[in-house]
């Protein structure tokens, strides 16, 4: 048996966590997302620039997107144009239709929508490709290789998005106005001139640059989400299974909290 004279002082153990376990984490990652965004703007301007990659990455986001966004700028028009008809029609107020379709699509619709599907195809897609490659360690012999993995994965594929997502916008605008016209057209005989004149002149320069900026600001957040889950994943398969469906359910939530920011700022702009 071991006794402990007075002058012996206990030995204190040192803490395993700085506040707890679960806040630890959570600032280590916010960290780390925050190194990994300061590292994409660092790696974005020092040469050599990766042009045929993030090219090939655009046709990748871009082109192969337009079926899907095709076919849902164009329901879109016509549900949103069908709901809105029996309200104004109670006051009489059909002839205000074409205004207030092209303002819900410019301004909310577009946009938001735009990014949902970016989210659900482009974020699961950078995020399962990264992911196993990250697994498969091809990002470890790009490495060795002399290649800068960085740059060409993730700089490529978060410039891609961010320069597609608005044409995307842009697009699906487009789509999605001609759909509300073809349904009142077909139910209020309005001609496409007529149609078109009263879209144009109920919307605003300020209205279209805002959904540009917000539709750029999605698509940064999309690749950013993708490229960093997939970069970061582990666990084999399992690990790309998980970074692709985080990659869509955080791109997700952080566009819906963008949305409502940016919402209150260019109300107050406006």
């Amino acid at each position: 048996m071991k006794f402990h004279t007075n002058d012996e002082k206990p030995v204190r153990r040192p803490r395993a966590h700085v506040l707890s376990r679960k806040m630890d984490r959570v600032f280590t990652e916010l960290y780390s997302i925050a190194s990994f965004i300061g590292r994409f703007f660092k790696e974005v301007f020092l040469p050599p620039y990766e042009f045929k990659e993030i090219i090939r990455q655009c046709f990748e986001i871009g082109v192969k997107s337009l079926p899907l966004i095709s076919l849902t700028g164009f329901i879109i028009g016509i549900v949103f144009m069908n709901q809105s008809r029996p309200s104004l029609a109670e006051f009489g107020a059909t002839s205000w239709l074409p205004s207030l379709v092209s303002l819900a699509i410019v301004r909310a619709l577009a946009p938001l929508v735009t990014a949902l599907i970016g989210a659900g195809r482009i974020g699961s897609m950078i995020g399962a490709e990264l992911g196993s490659m990250k697994v498969t360690e091809q990002i470890e012999a790009m490495e060795v290789s002399a290649t800068n993995p960085f740059k060409f994965l993730v700089v490529s594929r978060v410039l891609a998005t961010t320069f597609m997502i608005p044409a995307l916008m842009m697009y699906t605008m487009l789509v999605a106005l001609l759909g509300a016209f073809l349904n009142v057209n077909a139910n209020e005989g309005t001609s496409f001139t007529t149609y078109f004149t009263q879209v144009f002149d109920a919307i605003t320069f300020l209205d279209i640059f805002s959904s540009v900026i917000k539709s750029a600001l999605f698509g940064f957040t999309i690749g950013v989400v993708g490229c960093y889950k997939g970069y970061h994943s582990s666990k084999g398969t399992e690990g790309v299974g998980k970074a692709a469906n985080s990659s869509v359910v955080t791109a997700m939530f952080l566009v819906f909290i963008e949305e409502l920011l940016s919402l209150q700022i260019i109300t107050a702009l406006r």
